[in-house]
């Protein structure tokens, strides 16, 4: 896992004792784009007790740069974290279904609820999770 400037990052590390909520996705997936990206960021700005970031899964012979990342943004700027998983390896490690996929970890770092899709649906289960998770912490 890298950073948009191609460093090595330790996710897990660096958002250790805090609830993380992660949205696997990809450019070319317009789900990801038109509608988990902007329920990342409300989602980031109503619980300010969760940590939100997004992860770009490669898949394939894709190759993305960070400006590819920040052209979907109207800003060209990135509204939370964004790291790149070449070659999806964090992808199949949190057994992702596709994209949009959201991984919702708790302070110890362990998978507490895992959703595929960003439609109205697991927009609903994801809201009802989040606040399960924060309301025990």
């Amino acid at each position: 896992m890298t950073t948009l400037n191609g460093e090595a990052q330790d996710l897990l590390q660096v958002y250790k004792n805090k609830p993380l909520l992660i949205l696997f996705y990809n450019n070319k997936c317009l789900g990801c784009t038109g509608r988990a990206m902007p329920l990342a960021y409300k989602l980031s700005k109503t619980y300010p007790k969760l940590s939100v970031v997004a992860i770009h899964s490669t898949f394939g012979n894709q190759n993305i740069s960070k400006q590819d990342i920040l052209d979907i943004f109207t800003s060209k700027k990135a509204p939370f974290p964004i790291y790149l998983d070449q070659h999806h390896k964090w992808f199949d490690a949190f057994k992702c279904e596709g994209t949009p996929h959201w991984i919702l970890l708790n302070e110890k770092a362990q998978v507490f609820r895992s959703f595929y899709g960003s439609q109205e649906n697991s927009q609903n289960r994801l809201y009802y999770a989040i606040e399960e998770l924060l309301t025990n912490i």
